[in-house]
């Protein structure tokens, strides 16, 4: 074979591959643990309750929620425990946390991170209702 038929040939093998990596890495496909390949894509919610996420960060990201809302509102809330979280993927992570306070009101908030910038802000915390007669949560 001809050296520059070779150089060629190792040149554009290069090129694909680097090519791949970036597109890999561009979409965010990420990997399961049962191999199941997944696109995460911006704007989207998806339920991170059930997953093997660390409960006890998003625990803590309800807390946070619970004393930065003490810190607007004049009102008192007792964290009792955390029903739902979601996440979206924005400018850095949305948390859509569901929590239950010791009274046994539901409230949903929402708090940003960007952990690149150690950033955290509460956007949102309100009341909402929840269904006694089957414990459900009404959104």
């Amino acid at each position: 074979m001809n050296p520059k038929n070779r150089y060629f040939c190792v040149e554009s093998f290069l090129i694909i591959a680097i090519l791949l990596i970036l597109t890999y890495l561009y979409l965010g496909i990420e990997r399961d643990c049962d191999d199941v390949i997944k696109v995460q894509k911006a704007g989207g919610i998806r339920d991170i309750t059930e997953q093997g996420l660390n409960a006890t960060e998003m625990e803590n990201l309800a807390r946070f929620a619970v004393k930065e809302h003490h810190k607007y509102v004049n009102c008192i809330i007792k964290f009792h425990r955390l029903v739902k979280a979601r996440e979206q993927v924005v400018t850095g992570k949305m948390y859509h946390l569901t929590l239950e306070a010791k009274d046994g009101r539901v409230y949903e908030a929402k708090v940003l991170v960007k952990p690149w910038m150690n950033f955290k802000k509460l956007q949102e915390f309100k009341a909402i209702q929840m269904s006694r007669s089957v414990n459900k949560i009404v959104l």
